[in-house]
């Protein structure tokens, strides 16, 4: 019976031994439970992990990024379109846009008033070609720029002493020689003006081409030297814009060596024009003096027609 005792003492001290708990913690990575023996030695601490490298913030200054609206977020100034950043608009990105469009028209006999002609004067300028698309009437904005640079090199001719070899000349050649000043610079593109007319005649365009030729007529009676504000200031005006248009058409046609059919016509039509304004005020004049009634009533029919 003591035997047994003693037997049994010695099996719980064991036991008591085996199940001692953990005097080290458990490390990071194991599960919860602690070992069960405490002859096992604990395994080898896992390593740290790597230190992250540090980053410095992108700079916001306008050297290396610009900021920008828009899923894009902020774009590249430095490259450009040249090698394919976009930008966020601005006075440089117009400037391009009218390198682009000016290049253009050097393609314009060749290729016409297309897209074609825009992509390879873009590569002219060396800029990327996905400018065109910025674009969003393509051909007409490359027709609309040509109309406003012939505007401004009317101008600046008129400015630099044509003006005043204008003022030596009849009113009737003041105009003839504006107009025809203004055609010329058309004749480089003649085989391809029709596809022009075509566009500007187009709903989207026709707006912008009715104000840019009512601009063009209002500085050529400037230009001769017509200041006035009355009810003529609309007349004249509807008149030499009616035999411009007119002009522009008649040339499309005109076979004659350098256009001489065309000058001959536009200055037959504006003489016309002004001869029968002149006899129309002599008419208008002549009622006045007479003081009849039936004076009264021509001058009425008269205005009605020539305000039409």
């Amino acid at each position: 019976m003591a035997s047994f005792l003693a037997a049994r003492r010695l099996l719980s001290t064991a036991a008591a031994r085996r199940l001692l708990p953990c005097t080290s913690p458990p490390p990071p990575a194991t599960a919860a439970l602690c070992w069960l023996s405490t002859d096992a030695s604990p395994p080898p601490p896992l390593p740290a992990p790597p230190l992250e490298p540090a980053v410095d913030p992108p700079k916001k200054d306008g050297a290396s990024f610009s900021a920008g609206s828009g899923a894009g977020g902020a774009y590249r100034t430095g490259q450009g379109a040249a090698s394919g950043g976009r930008r966020s608009g601005g006075a440089g990105y117009e400037e391009e846009q009218q390198k682009v469009l000016r290049a253009s028209l050097l393609h314009v006999p060749r290729m016409g008033w297309s897209e074609s002609a825009m992509i390879a004067g873009a590569r002219d300028v060396s800029v990327s070609p996905a400018i065109v698309g910025a674009f969003p009437r393509k051909e007409a904005a490359l027709v609309e720029f040509f109309m406003d640079d012939c505007l401004q090199q009317l101008m600046d001719r008129v400015d630099a002493g044509e003006g005043e070899l204008l003022k030596n000349l009849m009113l009737t050649e003041r105009l003839s020689r504006l107009v025809r000043m203004r055609l010329e610079m058309q004749t480089p593109y003649i085989s391809k003006w029709p596809q022009a007319l075509s566009i500007q005649s187009q709903p989207a365009n026709v707006s912008t081409s009715l104000k840019q030729r009512a601009v063009l007529v209002d500085e050529i009676w400037h230009a001769a030297g017509d200041s006035g504000s009355d009810i003529d200031w609309y007349v004249k005006r509807t008149v030499l814009g009616g035999i411009y248009s007119a002009s522009e058409v008649y040339m499309l046609t005109d076979n004659s060596p350098e256009f001489h059919d065309t000058w001959t016509f536009v200055n037959r039509r504006i003489k016309d024009a002004l001869d029968l304004q002149k006899s129309y005020k002599e008419v208008a004049y002549l009622t006045e003096t007479l003081g009849a009634g039936i004076g009264g009533s021509i001058q009425g029919v008269l205005n009605k027609v020539f305000q039409k």
